[in-house]
């Protein structure tokens, strides 16, 4: 297995600059990443940087709250893949999560794979904000709204990635969708617990450290 396969190199800092994501874009190339992940104003500087070279650019969507009326989001999405995004990590309704309304929280996930027109989306359901049964019905939101991805965290909650996390979603999801554990992986015995319990994708700023580059 070669760890550095399964990381999106990230870099959602409010403060980051372009020199910052042209080092981002250049450490995913040395150390052969997975993606990098960047806020969407990078789409275009982070694409060109990679071209060619096979790793994708990813940019979140509705982030970090979810709060962003569903139409704002499907028409960030399509401006991201217009930018040469490959890949797209979307924060759910987390409002409409806790109160219940999966038809919300369904539809709103539906609209930005359609405007993702054949992007991969990932879907944060923000794990650190919901119960055991609020994951379940998150994840299965995310099966029926035609989303690749299901996504712990956006690494801005009070709580990240977990191992048990990880396993309540691969019982839910199976081999239908991936699984991108994210949030607080700092070291390389955290990644391999994440994967060994069910994770496809991990999401990091910390994958120099990782994968002892």
């Amino acid at each position: 297995m070669k760890l550095a396969s399964y990381i999106d190199h990230t870099l959602l800092k409010p403060s980051a600059t372009v020199e910052d994501i042209i080092t981002l874009c250049e450490e995913a190339v040395k150390h052969e990443f997975a993606a990098v992940c960047v806020n969407p104003i990078y789409a275009d500087l982070a694409a060109h940087h990679l071209a060619g070279t096979g790793i994708k650019t990813a940019v979140v969507i509705g982030f970090p709250l979810g709060a962003t009326i569903t139409a704002i989001k499907a028409a960030e999405a399509k401006e991201a893949v217009l930018r040469k995004a490959n890949e797209l990590d979307m924060v759910i309704n987390i409002g409409a999560a806790k109160a219940g309304l999966w038809e919300v929280v369904t539809e709103d996930i539906r609209q930005v794979v359609e405007a993702a027109d054949g992007a991969i989306v990932k879907v944060i359901i923000e794990t650190g904000l919901l119960t055991e049964e609020e994951k379940r019905q998150a994840c299965l939101a995310v099966i029926d709204a035609g989303a690749h991805f299901v996504k712990t965290s956006t690494g801005f909650a009070s709580t990240g990635a977990t191992v048990e996390d990880i396993h309540l979603l691969k019982k839910i999801a199976g081999d239908k969708i991936g699984i991108k554990a994210s949030g607080g992986i700092r070291t390389r015995e955290q990644a391999l617990a994440l994967i060994a319990a069910g994770a496809t994708r991990l999401g990091t700023s910390a994958g120099v450290t990782i994968t002892g580059g």
